[in-house]
């Protein structure tokens, strides 16, 4: 049964709630050793939810600590989703707003682009490639299985020009995103990432390490970005 103190309490940082055990005072100067896990409101005003050492919950209304918590209270926001935070990558300058996706049988401008957590697979192929009109539909059939925040596939087109990407796109119903054909060439004298031939889909991590061609053994890749 959570008992009711008088007032909540917050993390000691305004921007980030950091869960913690620290010492929480009341405005009639007794002291608890509290960790506090979320900030709610009531008739009465704020609530701190907090966790005692022994695993038990308790609830203290802001208005019955001390000033200085009362507003560490005032002052608290949730902990950000760390599913949700996604770290910058070498690839971002070259990537951000340059991404097109297929949108029925055209490509268009992908505004809603996510970044993923983890890995940017490039999928090196173009449609005069017979071998990569073989490969593709297995590529298309891994992403709509394994698909998840880990990872996203990037195509880097071969082709000679934009038409070509195009039809190739619809004709297999790629779901990915690929880089827009004016921005290949720089895309490939920035990161040389070791492709001698196609379709070749090579995985990097965010700081651009590249750690190897999965073409082969896309069950293996699938292990990796889970």
């Amino acid at each position: 049964m959570k008992a009711i103190i008088t007032s909540i309490v917050l993390l000691s940082f305004a921007a980030t709630a950091l869960a913690e055990f620290r010492t929480w005072t009341r405005n009639d100067g007794k002291t608890a050793e509290l960790e506090l896990v979320s900030v709610a409101e009531s008739d009465d005003g704020k609530v701190g939810e907090f966790r005692m050492r022994n695993g038990r919950s308790l609830s203290i209304k802001a208005s019955t600590l001390s000033e200085a918590d009362a507003k560490l209270i005032a002052d608290w926001q949730p902990a950000p989703d760390p599913a949700a935070v996604v770290s910058s990558s070498v690839f971002d300058d070259i990537l951000d707003g340059k991404l097109v996706k297929l949108d029925r049988r055209s490509l268009k401008s992908f505004k809603d682009f996510q970044k993923p957590a983890k890995f940017y697979v490039f999928y090196y192929t173009a449609s005069w490639c017979g071998p990569c009109h073989q490969f593709t539909p297995t590529l298309v059939e891994f992403y709509k299985e394994n698909k998840n925040e880990n990872f996203e596939i990037i195509l880097i087109t071969s082709d000679k020009e934009e038409n070509a990407m195009e039809e190739y796109a619809a004709e297999k119903k790629m779901p990915w995103p690929q880089l827009k054909f004016d921005q290949v060439d720089g895309f490939k004298k920035e990161f040389q990432l070791g492709v001698t031939g196609i379709p070749s889909v090579i995985v990097c991590d965010l700081k651009g390490n590249k750690l190897g061609n999965f073409r082969s053994d896309l069950n293996k890749l699938a292990e990796l970005v889970k």
